[in-house]
């Protein structure tokens, strides 16, 4: 029987190093707790970056997943299949959009949008071929593909895979005159998170989207939130962008449209940007298969019929609140918005990634996100005994010296 020591050396000797996980080898979960292969059970406060906002192996969407399983799980796109028109139903109806395009990842679901929206650009807006223009904003993530990290500013992302794709123009998170003076005749979108998770739960300031949302209106530019993290809940609404009111045109999700238990992601649209998409332009093999669609479906019919959205509003509440309420020198900033959140550290305090690390030994998982920022986002039906608990052991970790 293998040890943590021996899964963990086999992943060092035969696997690529692009992750630096934490130490610690998870065999089971159920929902907000995991357990690792030696027994100790974890609260997880990451959620798999947001992928399993309904808790771990929730037993509905385990059990559509099974059903849906033993009768038709992959046709392609070559021929029609039973769950693709009620899951474009569902969620139509949920977010209010008018086109769906199903993929896998939430990368492939960035990399849709910017391809449908440089053909609207050149077939609608009329900007000359070749010459469209995205905006996007420093501090992004999008995902990891060649064309996404291409207009990454971080280092790490992008360094050393160049040469990379013309046609994006960055500007500061949040500033909504410097993207007001990058918009040019050939913009045709901005694309953009409603809070930077990876950059360590960035909010804009207030009133910021309700003036990017103007501005884009104004100049025919499509605006495109990425909501692979924040939506389907995260921030205590059903899309981050009801927090200021606005719509965007096109919406990316991802993440916890399978609740954990698949690859699923979409790209919600308006008619006009993915009806310029015709048959042979864009695809995918997997993309809208019946056995993603029917978890997507029961995945999202729990989030709705469970209160998982409310809850997550009041528990971000309510854990912040405590998580401010910690008095530690080590600690520069709490912030968040719902159930993501994150503790900044002050840069004495020698990085966020020991801290997790001491978080982990009183069995809390939590994930370091540049240098000095621990994020803290876990599934939204955690409760407030498990939220005072994990309180307790951010107070020990943050009020002693690691």
């Amino acid at each position: 029987m293998m040890i943590a020591d021996d899964f963990i050396s086999t992943e060092h000797r035969l696997g690529a190093h692009n992750y630096q996980p934490l130490d610690v080898i998870l065999s089971r979960g159920e929902g907000v707790w995991v357990w690792d292969v030696e027994g100790r059970r974890y609260l997880d406060c990451l959620s798999a970056y947001s992928a399993v906002n309904q808790g771990h192996c929730h037993p509905k969407i385990l059990a559509a997943m099974i059903e849906q399983a033993k009768k038709l799980t992959l046709t392609s796109r070559a021929f029609r299949n039973d769950q693709l028109a009620p899951f474009y139903e569902e969620i139509a109806a949920l977010t209010g959009s008018h086109k769906v395009l199903p993929m896998n990842s939430g990368a492939e679901a960035v990399e849709s949008a910017v391809k449908a929206v440089r053909k609207w650009g050149y077939e609608v807006k009329g900007v000359p071929e070749g010459k469209a223009e995205i905006i996007v904003a420093a501090d992004n993530f999008h995902g990891r593909t060649m064309g996404i990290v291409g207009f990454s500013t971080d280092p790490d992302a992008r360094g050393g895979f160049g040469p990379f794709a013309p046609g994006f123009v960055i500007v500061p998170f949040g500033d909504a005159k410097a993207f007001e003076k990058a918009i040019t005749p050939n913009t045709v979108a901005f694309l953009v998170e409603p809070i930077q998770g990876e950059a360590g739960v960035i909010i804009p300031p207030a009133g910021y989207f309700t003036r990017v949302r103007e501005l884009c209106t104004k100049n025919n530019v499509t605006l495109i939130l990425d909501e692979i993290q924040t939506g389907l809940g995260r921030t205590g609404r059903l899309l981050a962008e009801e927090h200021e009111g606005i719509e965007a045109d096109v919406t990316l999700v991802g993440k916890a449209l399978s609740g954990g238990y698949y690859p699923v992601s979409a790209v919600l649209s308006n008619s006009e940007v993915l009806g310029v998409l015709q048959p042979g332009q864009h695809g995918s093999t997997f993309g809208g298969n019946p056995l993603a669609c029917a978890i997507a479906r029961a995945a999202l019919k729990v989030l709705v019929e469970e209160g998982m959205i409310e809850n997550s509003a009041a528990m971000g509440e309510y854990f912040m609140a405590g998580l401010k309420s910690i008095r530690s020198n080590l600690v520069k900033e709490v912030r968040g918005r719902g159930l993501m959140l994150a503790v900044e550290l002050n840069a004495e305090a020698g990085g966020a990634r020991k801290y997790c690390y001491a978080l982990k030994d009183l069995g809390v998982l939590a994930k370091d996100t540049h240098g000095h920022t621990i994020r803290i986002a876990p599934p939204l039906v955690v409760k407030k005994e498990e939220i005072d608990w994990a309180l307790e052991q951010f107070d020990k970790v943050l009020t002693k010296e690691v």
